[in-house]
């Protein structure tokens, strides 16, 4: 009688790790404060833009009874509204205020501590450089928080070398907390080259979560076939990921926004794949990756640690005491 053929042995992979990863501080706390939201005050709440970038939180959240909106005029004045942790121009909780509306800021307060240098540089009378990305709700939040022309957004260093200044001898500039750290160094060195006196943050605007997530890519990128970002392509951090990967010394980075998205193709060959998530990103998408991967592969999960994070942020007052 013949006997069935045996199953081929599955490839070997080596998964590097990356940690940290995932949820920062700020993540944590914002998507926190829309669920304890709607414990305190029941379904619907209501929230402006996604709490943050990452389309499989939004949607648990909207199973819990969040709705969320682009603008403050899609919301009821009789139910409450959660701003994102990516933060909003002055005008928005003004405005809400004028409609008597309850509503809860979820700013991550690193972008907080942005808004309020940017402030106290325009009260010494300086004009503001803001590095970063046009578009990006925190930059429009940013550059909400001060009268129109007070702030110039720079975004690479061919804008700093244009950049034309009211008065040279009185600039000072702030940065977008998710950026590159070599990107920014580039372009706020173009700055000071042109500018000697320009003020600088009291702290690096980047923030914490942003440079670890980046150093522990780089750690992992010189010895990886591929590295693969779990993140939203609307998510900045996770998109600099996989740009820090590349120029890290990986074969190939790619942006995923989970397993099911993942191109198997493109593992071909690879013996060493790295594996990260953006700061907005759930655990749950890295275990669910991994998993994907050991159905294919005798998976070694070798995990890569540049630091330890123990940042937690507090809750507003309003819904901590619950």
């Amino acid at each position: 009688m013949t006997q069935p053929d045996a199953p081929s042995p599955k490839p070997p992979l080596t998964v590097l790790l990356a940690a940290p990863r995932g949820f920062c501080a700020g993540v944590d706390r914002a998507i926190q404060i829309v669920e304890r939201a709607i414990q305190k005050w029941g379904a619907p709440i209501y929230v402006r833009h996604e709490i943050v970038h990452n389309r499989h939180v939004v949607e648990r959240l909207e199973a819990m009874g969040a709705i969320f909106v682009e603008e403050l005029d899609e919301c009821p004045d009789d139910r409450p509204v959660i701003f994102s942790a990516h933060g909003v121009p002055k005008s928005v909780p003004a405005a809400a205020a004028r409609r008597n509306m309850i509503y809860v800021d979820a700013t991550c307060p690193l972008v907080s501590k942005v808004h309020v240098e940017a402030q106290r540089q325009h009260e010494a009378g300086r004009e503001i450089v803001l590095i970063g990305h046009a578009g990006h709700p925190e930059v429009i939040g940013t550059m909400g928080q001060l009268p129109e022309g007070a702030i110039t957004l720079v975004e690479t260093v061919a804008d700093a070398r244009a950049f034309a200044p009211r008065d040279p001898a009185n600039l000072a500039f702030a940065t977008q907390t998710t950026l590159s750290v070599e990107d920014t160094a580039e372009i706020v060195a173009a700055l000071q080259a042109r500018f000697p006196d320009i003020a600088a943050p009291h702290k690096e605007d980047i923030c914490y979560a942003t440079t670890n997530r980046q150093e522990a890519v780089k750690a992992l990128a010189r010895g990886a076939d591929l590295v693969l970002v779990i993140g939203a392509p609307n998510s900045s951090n996770s998109v600099r990921l996989v740009e820090v990967a590349r120029r890290a010394g990986a074969g190939e980075a790619r942006l995923i926004s989970s397993a099911a998205d993942l191109d198997w193709a493109c593992l071909a060959g690879a013996r060493r794949v790295g594996v990260t998530a953006g700061a907005s990103a759930p655990e749950a998408l890295v275990s669910a990756l991994i998993e994907a991967l050991s159905a294919r592969f005798a998976v070694t999960v070798e995990e890569v640690r540049v630091t330890e994070e123990d940042v937690v942020f507090k809750l507003p007052r309003v819904l901590a005491e619950q």
